[in-house]
């Protein structure tokens, strides 16, 4: 376990894509997460079990992108 005060530099590709992601609004995780529940309720509805379920774990994905680019914008990149 190293202790003290180390650096580390994200690659040429990491930087590029943080700096484009950041340009997307927040809300827009948010509301594809909604809108893929809501895209797999009515899958669900209309009786297309496993689409619904493949539909329906989108959400986490698209949240976990929103908490990502909000840190990016928040604390930038290396």
């Amino acid at each position: 376990m190293e202790t003290g005060n180390s650096q580390h530099e994200e690659g040429r590709l990491a930087e590029m894509i943080e700096d484009q992601t950041a340009k997307i609004p927040s809300d827009v995780y948010l509301w594809a997460a909604l809108g893929s529940m809501g895209v797999s309720l009515a899958l669900k509805c209309m009786g297309h079990k496993h689409n619904a379920l493949f539909i329906g774990q989108w959400a986490a994905p698209f949240l976990l992108l929103g908490i990502y680019n909000k840190i990016v914008k928040t604390q930038g990149h290396d």
